[in-house]
């Protein structure tokens, strides 16, 4: 599929729209679960144990600035990618980091995983937001090099 016009723009395709659209909600999710954690938003913490909640609140700065890099890269790369800017394969591979950051301070420096259940979901849904981060970092790229992003 050709991107080029007879005038020899490039023409945005019509899944730029659908991706950049869907990552907009997706990552949006989790910069609303950032922001309602950093915020100490009752009615959304409620729903969490006294334990879940010391954990949330303990987090060290490092950690907690890999989770904001993480959430807000995707978060901008999305409306990077809806604008079509080239910069979103920056802020994508920023989310990379972030989630990187994440991961390991939940996963293998702190019990993170058991205190939110421990189950096969909490890691389906972690494996989940790897594959999706990553492939937005991907698509971005293929964007920019076919010259859709700028």
């Amino acid at each position: 599929m050709s991107l080029e016009t007879n005038e020899g723009t490039v023409r945005t395709p019509w899944h730029l729209w659908v991706v950049g659209g869907v990552s907009l909600l997706w990552n949006a999710m989790g910069a609303l679960d950032y922001l309602m954690t950093q915020t100490r938003a009752d009615w959304y913490m409620a729903e969490f144990t006294p334990e879940q909640l010391e954990y949330f609140y303990s987090f060290p700065v490092w950690a907690d600035a890999g989770w904001a890099l993480g959430v807000w890269g995707a978060f901008l790369g999305s409306v990077a990618l809806l604008l079509r800017r080239s910069w979103a394969v920056w802020l994508f591979a920023l989310s990379i980091v972030g989630l990187l950051v994440t991961t390991l301070y939940n996963f293998v420096l702190t019990n993170g995983a058991e205190l939110m259940g421990g189950g096969v979901a909490v890691w389906v849904f972690s494996g989940l937001i790897w594959v999706v981060t990553i492939a937005l970092y991907f698509y971005s790229r293929r964007m920019a090099s076919t010259g859709v992003l700028r």
